[in-house]
């Protein structure tokens, strides 16, 4: 299993040939991790699909996991179908929370540069000055 961790993390397309053969032994000495594996390779493929196809590609997933018999993946695929919706309104819309959550971490550190200021005139200036304020309300937008 030594030094296996980077073949089973790596997308397919991105192994080397050393890579392929310690997957393919992977998968002749471990039958559960190489399903692991599949499984992992098989969520990541729903999203690349996106829209019909990628809900579809979810519901073989999620009966596929519901039977693997790996206690990781039978949770996994339970939240999934509690949160379905909101996972078939993204693979339709192609959106995500990448982009709020990215503002707000820009926004938290702002407001930890902005520390030792009095006023909160400086937090929005350096807001303005990063490029990560939204159009306030009552407010020009920057320029």
């Amino acid at each position: 299993m030594k030094n296996s961790r980077y073949a089973l993390w790596k997308n397919p397309q991105n192994l080397t040939v050393s890579q392929v053969a310690k997957l393919e032994w992977v998968a002749k000495t471990d039958p559960r991790l190489y399903r692991a594996y599949l499984l992992k390779e098989g969520l990541r493929m729903v999203f690349v699909l996106k829209g019909e196809a990628g809900k579809e590609a979810l519901d073989r997933w999620v009966s596929w996991a519901r039977r693997c018999r790996i206690p990781a993946f039978v949770d996994l695929q339970k939240r999934i179908a509690r949160h379905r919706k909101t996972i078939d309104a993204t693979l339709d819309h192609g959106l995500s929370n990448g982009l709020i959550e990215s503002t707000n971490t820009k926004i938290r550190v702002l407001t930890r540069m902005a520390f030792g200021s009095t006023k909160p005139e400086a937090l929005v200036a350096l807001a303005v000055l990063g490029g990560c304020c939204p159009p306030l309300p009552g407010r020009e937008a920057p320029k």
